[in-house]
Order: C-alpha cells, then sequence, then structure tokens
C-alpha cells in the first residue's frame, strides 16, 4: 500500500490500547449485579480477559483501562499485568465521563496513535491493516466497522467507494441490514487533545459526527462481532466465545490491508 508523505510509519509495537471500561452496565444489572459488565464471566474467564487475549495477539502488551464504576474490581484483578507479561495501567474517572471525557483523562498515558476499544464488545480486529491504512491514507482515525443483518441496535456508518467515512447514524435510525460501528478506534492523539478535559462527551454522538471534514476512514472486519451489553447477547456469547479463552496465537488475517468495503480484514 502507497504511503502518503508526511506520516511515518507506526511499528506495532509502539501503539499502546485504552479499553472503555468504566460504564456502569446498568441493562445487565438483573443477570450481573457484582462486577463491572467487562468483568463478566465467559467460560469462567472475565470478558476483559479475552480482550486482552487479543490484544497479545496483535503485538500490543501495553494498555490503559479506563475504569469507574466497580474500578476496584478491575485493578485488583489484573494489577500491573505482570502474570500476563503485560503492562497495564489505569485512568480511573471519578464521576461519569463518557467515552469521549475517558480517553482524554487518560491523555497523558496514550499514545499517537492511540487503539481504543470499547470494553463490552469482543472484534476480531487486525492491527497491521488499520496501521497500513492509518498511514496510507495520512488519517485522522480508522474505524472498523462490520456488516450485520440489523443495524438497529447500533451505530451505523457509511462509507464512500475510498473507504472515508461519510456518515455516521445514530442507534435506531436505520432498521435492517447495515455497516455498524463495531467499537474499535485507531486514533490520532490530536483527536484527543482536542477534546474539552473534564467534561461529560461521547465519541460516538458527539465527537465522532464532527469528524468528517478530517481524515476518517472505514475499515470492515467479517470476523465474528458480539456486544454483551444486553442479556440476549450475554448468555448468546457464553456459546461464541467459549472456543477464544485462552487464545493467544497471531492472527493470520494481519497482513490483509485495505480500507475499502470489500477488502476488509
Amino acid at each position: 500500500m502507497k504511503k502518503l508523505e508526511g506520516k511515518p510509519d507506526v511499528p506495532s509495537s509502539a501503539v499502546r490500547a485504552f479499553v472503555l471500561c468504566g460504564g456502569p452496565g446498568t441493562r445487565l444489572r438483573p443477570v450481573l449485579a457484582d462486577r463491572p459488565k467487562s468483568m463478566a464471566l465467559i467460560a469462567g474467564t472475565p470478558f476483559l480477559q479475552l480482550l486482552l487475549d487479543r490484544l497479545r495477539s496483535q503485538g500490543i502488551g501495553d494498555v490503559i483501562f479506563g475504569t469507574g464504576y466497580m474500578a476496584e474490581k478491575i485493578e485488583s484483578y489484573f494489577g500491573g499485568g505482570n502474570k500476563l507479561a503485560m503492562h497495564i495501567r489505569y485512568s480511573r474517572e471519578h464521576e461519569p465521563l463518557g467515552t469521549g471525557g475517558a480517553l482524554k483523562l487518560a491523555e497523558p498515558l496514550i499514545s499517537d496513535p492511540v487503539l481504543v476499544l470499547n470494553g463490552d464488545s469482543y472484534v476480531e480486529w487486525s492491527l497491521v491493516p488499520m496501521l497500513e491504512l492509518f498511514t496510507a491514507k495520512d488519517a485522522d482515525m480508522v474505524i472498523v466497522v462490520e456488516a450485520v443483518a440489523d443495524a438497529t441496535r447500533y451505530g451505523s456508518v457509511a462509507l464512500d467507494q475510498d473507504g472515508r467515512v461519510t456518515q455516521f447514524l445514530e442507534k435506531g435510525i436505520r432498521a435492517g441490514p447495515g455497516l455498524i460501528n463495531a467499537g474499535v478506534y485507531l486514533v490520532g492523539k490530536q483527536i484527543v487533545r482536542d477534546l474539552p478535559a473534564g467534561t461529560a462527551i461521547s465519541l460516538e454522538r458527539d465527537v465522532f459526527p464532527r469528524l468528517l471534514n478530517r481524515g476518517v476512514y472505514g475499515l470492515a472486519c467479517t470476523g465474528l462481532f458480539i456486544d454483551i451489553g444486553i442479556p440476549d447477547d450475554f448468555k448468546r456469547a457464553q456459546a461464541l466465545l467459549a472456543s477464544r479463552v485462552g487464545t493467544t496465537s497471531r492472527d493470520p488475517s494481519a497482513s490483509a490491508s485495505s480500507g475499502v468495503l470489500g477488502n476488509s480484514i
């Protein structure tokens, strides 16, 4: 893939991950009252462990958890990451800041670019094609998108033929098949610098729609996607994700390299 001048190659090892896991998980309270939703057990293993396994498989060993609700449950379980041969740090909210405010709070700890993940979604993303697209397009952000049969529950995303994002639609607006925001983003640090400090703000609702005049590209993923945020999907995840528990092998699809729909990771 041809690289535009002005943006150097970024090695995978230089990318840190920021995992959003501070939300209260109110929809899961009926089935998960004693822990944050990102610590929900899948085959006896915390969901966050699956995300860490995915990160490690992509060569990322430096992780920041954005904690808030029941933060001590996450922090006491994972500690500094020594047992996982990873470096784990914490950016704890003392009041709800939303996804954008949580990312802004962690600004001193993140890399440029930083990989941002939702802590309640499992997505089979690959870092190398995300970095290739970020570099080749001189992008400000690369967002992983996934085709689903019904986009009603999620925010829809429209791409042009070059893979550039042209529209973000909030959840509930578009029913039927569509591309959704899968909750994995490679974000240039300038976007984070531009966020207001100490303010509750949503990346999905307040920030991303304002970035369309900048270089925002989508990369289609065809692997497994599941959001455990509601009881039915949490139950479904028990079967779908059981085989992923303890999986740390490097993803063979990491050599794919295009952001146009149809050439996906």
